[in-house]
């Protein structure tokens, strides 16, 4: 960034209503007060970056910045911060009130008030944000690339974390997408034995090979018994759906196992039903995960320091600022072979 401030310009990815996006031109963003400058490295796009792009995105209004998986180089910070211009860092996305009971009780994750860069307030495709302090996580050991898939990958953990699989337990993650897979990678880490399962064959080799999880079901007319199979016909200690669909968080219920543990991570707008009867009999534990904590963040950046995680084989595609426009647009409706793109922010591009 160089010039008057007051005059400097900026690129930035902006989805105008669904299916339309471009780069415009924007006033460089200037720090704001308890907040730092900083320079977007690289951008994750997410599932959520497609559902903007497809109008299936429940809480955005148009337009909007897109993009929430951010690593990035500090630029500009206040007096006495933690930060030192030039460092790298993971940013937090989920900006909390600090105020409301869900902050108050160490749940920012889900501040009443929340503002989710890229949905509520305009994200990070773009050269330069300002963000508070407090969003920001320290880098070290990791590559830029890296840095960018903690975000995605906290989401996993978190789910993982709340659940309380431990070692030996037995997990079931129902989709194979990039959440899927970080909760899948995550009861891993856990020492738990993973089933993953998905609806689409390519899907699910792509992800058994970067994972090296070899138990996989196939959505077909006979994975429920081959689920439960898996489990050798006990159920799962802990199940994780990630597909966001409804019939699936539905029929998932009947994974669970005696005692176990039913984890949401995916959401739907609208309602979800089960068996009240099966849900006591089994004394079912239901609960939903949302984002993502500092805790989280911290222990998938520990994580990916002790090559605990296939980041290499998670990053399937690549692209820039100007041709995301196009890109992403082609990804939305041609998945083969992708688990995540990594957008490269430059000032060149």
């Amino acid at each position: 960034m160089s010039g008057d401030k007051s005059t400097a310009m900026m690129k930035a990815v902006v989805c105008l209503a669904p299916h339309a996006i471009a780069v415009e031109t924007r006033p460089t963003a200037t720090r704001a007060q308890g907040e730092v400058l900083l320079k977007i490295e690289r951008v994750g796009i997410c599932g959520t970056d497609y559902h903007i792009y497809e109008g299936e995105q429940p809480f955005l209004n148009y337009p909007r910045v897109i993009g929430h998986e951010l690593s990035a180089t500090v630029v500009e910070t206040p007096t006495s911060s933690r930060f030192q211009i030039g460092q790298q860092v993971v940013i937090n996305p989920y900006i909390a009130c600090g105020t409301c009971h869900a902050c108050k009780i160490g749940k920012p994750n889900c501040c009443m008030n929340i503002a989710v860069l890229g949905v509520h307030r305009d994200g990070g495709m773009c050269e330069f944000i300002s963000v508070p302090e407090r969003n920001l996580i320290l880098a070290d050991g990791l590559t830029l690339d890296e840095a960018a898939t903690v975000e995605f990958l906290a989401i996993g953990a978190h789910a993982v974390r709340r659940s309380g699989v431990s070692n030996g337990a037995k997990a079931l993650v129902v989709g194979a997408g990039p959440i899927g897979l970080g909760a899948a990678i995550f009861a891993q880490i856990a020492g738990a034995k993973v089933t993953l399962v998905d609806r689409d064959k390519d899907r699910l080799s792509l992800a058994s090979a970067a994972t090296g999880i070899t138990n996989t079901v196939i959505v077909d007319a006979n994975a429920s018994a081959s689920i439960m199979q898996a489990s050798d016909g006990d159920g799962f200690d802990a199940v994780f759906d990630a597909t966001g669909n409804k019939a699936s968080m539905e029929q998932s219920f009947a994974y669970v196992a005696h005692g176990g543990t039913y984890v949401f991570v995916g959401l739907i707008k609208g309602d979800i039903t089960f068996s009240d009867s099966e849900f006591h009999k089994r004394e079912m534990t239901l609960m939903g995960s949302r984002n993502a904590t500092a805790i989280d963040f911290d222990n998938v950046i520990a994580a990916i320091q002790s090559k605990k995680v296939p980041i290499q084989k998670l990053l399937t595609h690549r692209t820039t600022l100007t041709k995301v426009v196009s890109d992403l647009p082609f990804w939305s409706s041609n998945k083969n072979g992708l688990i995540k793109a990594l957008v490269e922010i430059s000032g060149n591009d």
